[in-house]
């Protein structure tokens, strides 16, 4: 009887480590013949997308571009060229104000825009203007400059703020697509028309944070690189003003 009990232990041990090899046996050809597909082209994500994927792409491609020009641009030699800076602290140092508007034509600048109203407005009193009005002279033009170069880094802004939105229209798109599907006809709602809708769901919204979050990056850097920019351009106005007061 002990024998007997023995035995049968070890056959139902023994089946029962055999049991997962005889299943493996069985899946494996299965897993083997058709492997599981962990990625999607980009192709198939921007059709699964739908119409959102094409306007993320195009305000990706605005976004670029923005931010290279605003590599170019938004320099110092664009804003303040330090040679020109030279050339107007000689000239007014010396009272040649026709020399210092000279230079100023010849530019383009933020700077050279501030230097020529205040020598124009220096100018229509004899260069011997009142020292609070050509102040205010000075610090107008100086705020009309300073809006025309944070308005430009504006749009980076816009980008980062609708490209998730429009990410998440996507979603609410998919979202209705997936619930259309049952609410129609419960029978015809197979995962794989689900699974469509689920997953323009959550591309859309992926592809709005992709565009959205380099755009906000991006707006940050050149919002401290424009104040920058400012400062310096206001340090260099207020001497530019100490020299036109000292001629008078």
């Amino acid at each position: 009887m002990n024998a007997n009990f023995v035995i049968t232990r070890l056959a139902i041990g023994m089946g029962l480590f055999a049991w997962p090899g005889i299943l493996l046996a069985q899946v494996e050809p299965e897993a083997s013949s058709e492997p599981l597909q962990t990625s999607m082209p980009l192709r198939q994500i921007i059709e699964t997308g739908g119409w959102p994927m094409y306007v993320l792409g195009v305000m990706s491609v605005i976004g670029v571009a923005l931010v290279l020009y605003y590599l170019i641009v938004l320099r110092q030699n664009q804003v303040m060229p330090p040679r020109l800076l030279i050339e107007l602290r000689g000239a007014l140092s010396a009272g040649k104000a026709d020399d210092a508007r000279e230079a100023c034509g010849k530019s383009r600048s933020a700077l050279s825009a501030v230097t020529l109203s205040a020598i124009d407005y220096a100018a229509e009193d004899d260069y011997n203007p009142d020292p609070s009005l050509l102040k205010e002279v000075i610090e107008g033009e100086g705020t009309r400059q300073a809006t025309i170069i944070q308005n430009q880094i504006q749009y980076l802004q816009d980008i980062a703020v609708i490209a998730p939105m429009i990410g998440l229209l996507g979603t609410v798109m998919g979202m209705l697509k997936a619930f259309n599907a049952v609410a129609s006809d419960l029978a015809k709602a197979t995962p794989m028309v689900l699974a469509q809708g689920v997953s323009q769901a959550l591309i859309t919204t992926a592809a709005g944070l992709i565009v959205g979050i380099p755009a906000m990056i991006a707006y940050a850097y050149f919002r401290g690189r424009c104040s920058s920019l400012l400062a310096s351009l206001e340090a260099a106005s207020a001497e530019l003003l100490t020299l036109l007061v000292r001629r008078r």
